[in-house]
């Protein structure tokens, strides 16, 4: 059986790193950091070390329902979706994923654009 991207960069060891490094990207990001003024770091840093997880082939899993209802009040836009994926991109480069992984990687966030981005009412 072939080994998940998950296991072949170390796990959630790994990923843990990977998603330190993320959002201290994203805090910095002109474009989005201002959304994470009054949030939980730690208790979002969790959930997303366990998403970007299940992402790679990871143990954990997120249903696309909850996704939305967790995303959906919180305006997120299709160039907030790009500024995430492209900081998370450079964050798994950084922490040596090949440039094959990491497509395969922002190809799986990418599969999940619909139930994150907010839908436009009219």
């Amino acid at each position: 059986m072939a080994q998940s991207i998950y296991e072949k960069h170390g796990g959630f060891k790994t990923v843990s790193r990977v998603v330190l490094y993320f959002y201290e990207m994203v805090l910095e990001s002109e474009e989005i950091g201002h959304h994470f003024d009054d949030i939980d770091m730690p208790r979002l840093i969790d959930h997303q070390t366990k998403f970007i997880s299940s992402l790679l082939g990871g143990p954990a899993s997120f249903s696309d329902d909850r996704l939305e209802v967790v995303h959906r009040p919180l305006g997120i836009t299709h160039d907030h979706f790009d500024e995430v994926a492209r900081l998370l991109g450079e964050a798994l480069l950084e922490h040596g994923m090949s440039p094959g992984d990491v497509d395969i990687a922002l190809a799986a966030v990418e599969a999940k654009r619909s139930v994150i981005v907010t839908r436009e009412v009219g």
